[in-house]
Order: C-alpha cells, then structure tokens, then sequence
C-alpha cells in the first residue's frame, strides 16, 4: 500500500432543484389554484473518518467530487427528492482545511466522526398555496486540503539505520522492509503491538535528520506524525556503526523535535539504546549514561534482546495515561 498523507480536493455541492410553477384546474374549478411544489435541496459533500482507511491515495487521483442536484418539484404539491450526498472516507486523524485561506474545517479524531464540508442548494419554491415562486440556490463549493496525522500511542524516531523497523517487525504483525542502507523507511508504518490486558498502536516514521523540522529530507511530512503520538520512542544506534556518536544523534533529534513543536518537548519520552550486540555499544552506552540522566533500555531489534522489557515499560506509561482519562461514565 502506498501511503499517502496529504491531498488537494475541488468540492462541489449539488445545485437545489427547480421549484415548479403549475395551476390545477377541472370542471368544478372556476379558478385555476396553483399546486406547484418545491424543488429538493442539492446533495451535500460530507467526510466520514474511517478506521479501515489508511492513506489518502485516493484522492491523490481523483480531486473532483460532486453532490447529486437536487429534483424539480412538480404540480400536485410534489416536491422534488433531495439530491444523494457525496460521502467520502478518509483515515481517522485527517485534517481538513479550506486551501483558501487555512483555516481548519475538522479534524477528524475518532472512528465514524463526521463533517460537512460543502451544504447543497435549498431548492426553489414553488407556488403551491399562493407563495410567489423562488429561484433555486447554487450548492456550495470550495478547495479543500487534506492532511493526515497519524493516531499512535507510541512513535519511534531517530537517525536513519537506528533499527527503527527491525524493532517493529520484532513486536507487531506488520513487515517493514530492513535493509543495512539509510532511508530504507520512506513513509510511516503504523503496526499493533498485542498484549494480555490491552493492544497498542505505534508507528515506524522515516528517519530524520538535521534540519528536518525545515524540510530537509521531508522530515516535516514525518515530523508532524509525532504531534498525535503519547509516547515518543526515542531510538539510538549506541554502536555509533554508521559513524556517528550516539550522544551527538540524541542531541540533535531532541533539538529537531523541539524546533518542529513546542508540544513535543512534554511528550512522554522513552530511550532505547539499540545494537548493543555490537562490541561499542557498551562502552558508548557508559558515556550516555554520564551525560544524560534518566532511564535507558538497551536492546538489540536484531537478536530481540531486552524487548519484552522495554514494551513493559511502554505499557506501564500507557497505563498511566488511560487510568487520566475521564471516565465514560
């Protein structure tokens, strides 16, 4: 599947009907009573989050939609049938922003939330019961910009070839495509990590690199997945085998993160120390701890080594964070 996070849309809502302008007459009327009906209303333009969707590749290839016109009204007093609406199904956590101007018109955060975007016409007046008649009203239209954000308990970012999809591939069901060159991931991976008590989302995004929060290397595009996220997996290569120092990675993440969003510096924040089966990673791992403080899981995605620890440790924040929640009741 290809995903797709961002789409441009042209909406049209469906033009109400024609309202009739009729008179009934027989042989017992001496004077013609007018019976028009009304026309019915155009088809609104209404978006649906969708649970089942994950991407906005369809609309990358179709960027027209129009609602149904609404029917003209007819003698009798018979009104026109409304015209059907046009229901589009995006992935839950779209935005939807009008292109004009920018402004956000919903964003759609949880399974069969709904929003019109675009109202059909009222239909035109007839001149049933003496009413004078009325045009019918144009349906409304609009550019709308969708953008998707996606809905994770848990993001893991870091440098490129940290072992961000070794690890997912070890925990949820979903396959990342490993291999031992940068930029393997190019688009976020969003897999579910199963467990006794309860199961939780957590998204493999592209690595990142400095300047990201500018654009640079699209992390942008990838940083803005981090804003729906509770947890951010902070994943480091402590071997230092793509030539850089692990205390240097952590540094310049951290300073990516907090340019892109103020808010992500409160996230809940989890360290792991990732290729400790490599021989520097040990020693590398003594000088992290010196410097920066606070607790450090080290694993190996590639020999599955200390995982089930660190997936506890997710679980008991997530725990947390549930047990904050108002409840339904």
């Amino acid at each position: 599947m290809i995903f797709v996070d961002e789409a441009r849309i042209y909406l049209k809502a469906g033009d109400g009907g024609k309202g009739c302008e009729s008179h009934y007459s027989d042989m017992r009327t001496r004077y013609p009573r007018p019976d028009g009906g009304d026309g019915g209303k155009g088809g609104d333009i209404v978006f649906i989050a969708d649970k089942n969707i994950q991407t906005l590749l369809d609309f990358k290839f179709k960027q027209h939609y129009k609602g149904e016109k609404g029917h003209i009204g007819s003698s009798k007093g018979s009104q026109g049938r409304r015209g059907t609406d046009c229901v589009l199904k995006v992935p839950v956590g779209t935005l939807i922003r009008d292109d004009a101007n920018g402004l956000l018109i919903k964003d759609l955060v949880s399974h069969g939330q709904q929003v019109i975007a675009v109202r059909g016409g009222r239909g035109g007046r007839g001149n049933n019961h003496n009413r004078v008649p009325a045009p019918a009203e144009e349906g409304e239209s609009r550019v709308v910009r969708l953008e998707l954000k996606l809905i994770a308990d848990v993001g893991i970012v870091g440098f490129p070839n940290v072992g961000k999809s070794t690890f997912i591939s070890n925990v949820s069901r979903v396959k990342s495509k490993i291999a031992n060159y940068p930029f393997t991931t190019r688009q976020p991976i969003l897999g579910i990590v199963q467990g006794e008590d309860f199961d939780f989302a957590i998204a493999d995004l592209p690595g990142l690199i400095e300047g990201a929060h500018k654009g640079r290397g699209l992390g942008d595009r990838f940083l803005k997945h981090t804003e729906r996220t509770r947890i951010l997996l902070h994943m480091i290569d402590m071997s230092g085998s793509e030539g850089r120092d692990p205390l240097d990675d952590y540094e310049k993440i951290n300073n990516e993160l907090a340019q892109y969003s103020d808010t992500l510096l409160f996230k809940n924040r989890i360290i792991a120390a990732n290729k400790m089966d490599l021989p520097e990673a040990k020693e590398n791992l003594k000088r992290f701890k010196k410097k920066y403080k606070g607790k450090i899981y080290p694993i190996s995605a590639l020999n599955k080594e200390g995982i089930e620890k660190l997936i506890d440790a997710i679980r008991v924040i997530l725990c947390r964070e549930n047990s904050k929640k108002p409840s339904d009741a």
